[in-house]
């Protein structure tokens, strides 16, 4: 068995186990890729998608940016019927270290801002949630990382000192936060660096 003072990993999901990003869909609705960035930095903004995540009704949110914008009605309509889109592929590397540290009986959580709807959906398609030991999910809080009060909550919820954590992000901002609030953090670049961060806190993982 794993000593008691095992450090335990806590994973963002957007951007560690699965690449995404809205211009993978809005690539598919304009013709050139300066009308897909004007529409993602003026319309359908990284702002108004976080509004999703502190727990907007898709269907809502999309009325009222339609209401605004009328003429692009089927673009924004599309953030939510073609949302799948927004992904591309698992990151596979990272999905491995997740595995090795299950095998080893290490618990393993997760602090995502995601809609609470949208999370729903994933379950069966993203075969790595269900072995999470407990996840965080901002839509159903009402916080979004980097709010030191999530990671608050998420401590509180499931029992544990933030210096026992250690938070993996792709976000800077969000690694700062985890780190003011007392996690260890860890800025995630790619799988390979992911795991020797991990190995050097005292991760039973395999060096590759």
């Amino acid at each position: 068995m794993h000593e008691h003072d095992t450090i335990i990993p806590v994973f963002d999901l957007g951007g560690v186990f699965v690449d995404w990003n809205p211009m993978y869909l809005f690539r598919k609705l304009f013709e050139t890729e300066e009308d897909a960035l004007w529409f993602h930095q003026t319309i359908c903004t990284s702002d108004w998608n976080l509004e999703f995540d502190a727990g907007e009704i898709y269907a809502e949110g999309v009325a009222k940016l339609v209401t605004r914008f009328p003429k692009y009605w089927r673009e924004i309509k599309a953030f939510d019927e073609r949302w799948t889109e927004t992904f591309g592929p698992f990151i596979q590397g990272t999905i491995d270290i997740h595995n090795e540290l299950i095998d080893q009986d290490i618990p393993t959580f997760a602090i995502t801002n995601f809609s609470w709807e949208k999370w729903m959906t994933r379950l069966g398609e993203w075969p790595f949630l269900e072995k999470f030991d407990g996840v965080i999910v901002s839509g159903l809080e009402g916080l979004v990382k980097p709010d030191p009060r999530f990671y608050r909550v998420f401590c509180e919820r499931y029992g544990l000192a933030p210096d026992a954590c250690v938070f993996i992000d792709d976000s800077e901002p969000n690694i700062v936060a985890a780190r003011r609030f007392g996690m260890k953090g860890i800025h995630f670049k790619d799988p390979v660096h992911l795991r020797a961060d991990l190995i050097a806190l005292g991760l039973p993982l395999k060096a590759k």
